[in-house]
């Protein structure tokens, strides 16, 4: 029963650990129900490559439809989404330790070695514009791991995830 508790636990953390993190910023004197339909911002430049691009397209595209938004050229919203990628250390060590003492004295050293290869993660943020006032009213910021060699089933969900939790956020609630 104790093994089961802590293996529970363990579960819980390592996917608290790959779940996207996202922090939202936007205008308050917005009325952000005045807006019903979005365009993709011409001059994209997201900074993946063509593929992840379309997944991250095709990801936007349809949480922006279940959130009732229609795609237009004559929108009210303009969407902007840029990326970000670094690597992070992992923390994954092996200890070692030396010690020694004789009476009342004792001495240790330690240390710790890596293992394993940097984490990847990639910070994605995306803007609303207002295409009237051309005037940013929404951003989400999302930190997430990053799976280059991942499948393109895997990276579509990966993509599918960060856009969900970017437009949980969307409309602010106050």
């Amino acid at each position: 029963m104790k093994i089961l508790k802590i293996s529970t636990l363990l579960l819980l953390f390592m996917a608290a650990c790959n779940t996207p993190r996202a922090v939202y910023d936007y205008d308050q004197t917005v009325q952000f129900d005045q807006y019903n339909s979005y365009s993709i911002y011409s001059d994209l430049q997201t900074g993946l490559n063509q593929l992840d691009q379309g997944r991250l397209l095709n990801a936007v595209n349809s949480k922006m439809q279940e959130k009732g938004f229609s795609r237009s050229e004559t929108a009210g919203l303009q969407v902007n989404v840029y990326t970000q990628e670094y690597e992070r250390d992992n923390r994954s060590r092996v200890g070692l330790g030396l010690g020694g003492g004789g009476g009342n004295v004792g001495v240790g050293v330690s240390g710790g070695i890596p293992i394993g290869k940097m984490d990847t993660y990639m910070k994605l943020t995306f803007d609303f514009i207002d295409i009237e006032k051309d005037a940013l009213v929404w951003q989400a910021v999302v930190e997430s791991s990053f799976d280059a060699n991942a499948d393109p089933e895997k990276r579509q969900k990966t993509f599918d995830k960060i856009v969900e939790k970017a437009l949980e956020g969307y409309p602010p609630q106050e």
